[in-house]
């Protein structure tokens, strides 16, 4: 069954910081539809502890964080991007505060109104919060202004299956909107639009151990790559040092604020390693801590390392990681008088859709925003807690070239109805479920924290013998959240071993023991190129 939506201005795809904060900075005349493919708070942003970098203290500097934000990228990052982002970071620190965003205030931290707190990569205290749940405090503070913004069109319960356009093979192209399947109804819709943003998050569910929510499943990147967009820096997928090692602890992030406290890793018979990796020890940047965790346990064989702030007072950890110490505890685990156990697990993709600085990707009308982008702010590696700040930059970033583009003479383009005229109803869903499991655990054995020439061999001729089996899926029966997941992540699998096949030196989160040397020839960002790209002139 199919039929069309109301047509939108602009049809945002993704309900995280990025997709409601564009919804908010965009005019109330402007009429907005967010689709979410759960509770509209659901994904990334509800789930990140640590908080949000900006320059807010005297003692801190704009050209620090611009320098330890281009160091932390491996001569990756686009350093005008870089300085815009950080340029605009007290800004958006203050527009969130005006929101309703209760970030943490005492005790102060230097001049600045707010508690600020020091991670990874960082030279200073700079990491505003809201206790050790910042993110949810942003997430539902934008849920709640969202839903009272009476331009706005919320569909809860809806996965995009692709996204619609006109012109190509050389005529001129514009994104008209997208098909999404409603998942309570089980029918798919057209969603006419003038405008489409992806900010639909990353993908580390690609990978069999990730902090992220089951919904990271980088859809927007698939069908951006499916349009003709191009794509890049995918071989750098970061993985987050800490997450705690228990079989009840799905994606339990154990924030990279408890290293920032003084959190110190240990061994299992309780040596302490980080200084023979790195002269900053635990506050090194993630790339470099998750392969020293993951050297140490191979070398010894061992499950997990473990993660001590214990040596803290109990009122200290109660105060400043409230969240994470309630979570152990009810996991049997007092971070306040034992170490944690800990293990890294994909967190963040670095790379995405590419896009310019206004968040437009190479399809006129459609733009791609936070984590789901490649904006060159995070290079080879993102520093912490300048994730939630590229979101909420390039929200107002793009909000303000999609105005310019609604102003534009553009007539809305019809899209078809979705034909399903040729599927049937599977009685095999057996195949989407295996095929599921063994992408992300092949992904995890070949293309993690260290990689080989051979192991990345070994994924792509896995990814081509799902591809066919997919396909011929995908063609003949109807669609379901499943099965539009998988095939996303096979996707999304393919872009990320393409590039790693390609970067032949060690840089950043990319690291491959046939390479391990950074090679200074190679000082650019990998991009692919669909075969059905088109380069279009700006207008």
């Amino acid at each position: 069954m199919s039929d069309t939506l109301s047509d939108t201005d602009v049809l945002i795809i993704g309900s995280g910081a990025a997709g409601l904060g564009l919804a908010l900075r965009l005019p109330e005349s402007v009429r907005c539809t967010i689709v979410s493919k759960r509770d509209l708070q659901e994904g990334n942003t509800l789930y990140a502890q640590g908080g949000i970098s900006a320059v807010l203290d005297s003692a801190d500097s704009l050209e620090s964080h611009v320098a330890d934000t281009l160091n932390a990228g491996a001569g990756l990052c686009d350093e005008a991007v870089v300085r815009t982002v950080v340029e605009r970071g007290p800004a958006a620190i203050r527009w969130l505060a005006e929101q309703g965003v209760a970030f943490t205030q005492t005790p102060p931290t230097g001049d600045s109104q707010f508690h600020l707190t020091r991670e990874g990569g960082h030279s200073h205290r700079r990491v505003v919060h809201a206790a050790d749940a910042t993110g949810r405090a942003v997430e539902t503070t934008l849920v709640e202004r969202v839903r009272q913004r009476p331009n706005v069109t919320v569909l809860e319960y809806h996965i995009a299956v692709d996204l619609t356009r006109t012109g190509g093979r050389g005529a001129p192209r514009r994104c008209t909107g997208a098909y999404l399947l409603d998942l309570r109804r089980d029918r798919v819709v057209a969603a006419p639009a003038r405008c489409v943003v992806l900010a639909t998050g990353g993908a580390a569910k690609v990978y069999l151990y990730t902090s992220n929510p089951d919904v990271a499943t980088g859809d927007g990147i698939a069908m951006a790559w499916r349009a003709g967009c191009r794509i890049a820096n995918m071989e750098f997928i970061q993985f987050h040092p800490t997450c705690l090692y228990h079989p009840k602890a799905k994606s339990f992030l154990i924030s990279e604020a408890v290293r920032g406290e003084g959190g110190r890793l240990l061994l299992p018979d309780g040596t302490r390693f980080m200084p023979k990796f790195d002269e900053r020890a635990e506050l090194a940047p993630r790339d470099i801590v998750a392969r020293a965790i993951d050297h140490e346990m191979k070398r010894l064989g061992a499950e997990c390392v473990y993660l001590d702030i214990s040596h803290k007072p109990a009122a200290f950890i109660e105060e400043h990681f409230p969240t994470i110490l309630a979570r152990c505890l009810e996991l049997g685990f007092d971070m306040r008088k034992e170490p944690l156990p800990v293990v890294p697990a994909a967190h963040y993709t670095c790379g995405g859709v590419k896009v310019d600085r206004s968040g437009e990707t190479d399809i006129p009308g459609l733009f791609a925003i936070g984590e789901t982008a490649y904006t060159g702010l995070h290079g080879a590696n993102r520093m912490a807690s300048n994730s939630l700040l590229e979101c909420l930059v390039y929200s107002e970033l793009a909000a303000e070239r999609i105005v310019q583009r609604l102003a534009e003479p553009c007539p809305l383009e019809s899209v078809p109805p979705w034909d399903e005229s040729r599927v049937t109803d599977s009685d095999e869903e057996v195949v989407v479920s295996h095929n599921w499991d063994e992408l992300r655990r092949f992904m995890w054995d070949y293309v993690g924290i260290v990689r080989s020439n051979k192991r990345l061999a070994r994924a792509r001729r896995r990814v081509d013998l799902l591809r066919r089996e997919i396909d011929e899926y995908y063609g003949n029966f109807r669609v379901s959240n499943d099965l539009l997941e998988l095939r996303n992540l096979l996707e999304v699998a393919d872009l990320i071993v393409q590039s790693a096949q390609r970067r032949r030196e060690s840089r950043g989160l990319h690291y491959n023991i046939d390479f391990p040397e950074t090679d200074p020839n190679q000082a650019q960002p990998t991009v692919l190129i669909p075969d059905n790209y088109v380069p279009s002139p700006r207008g």
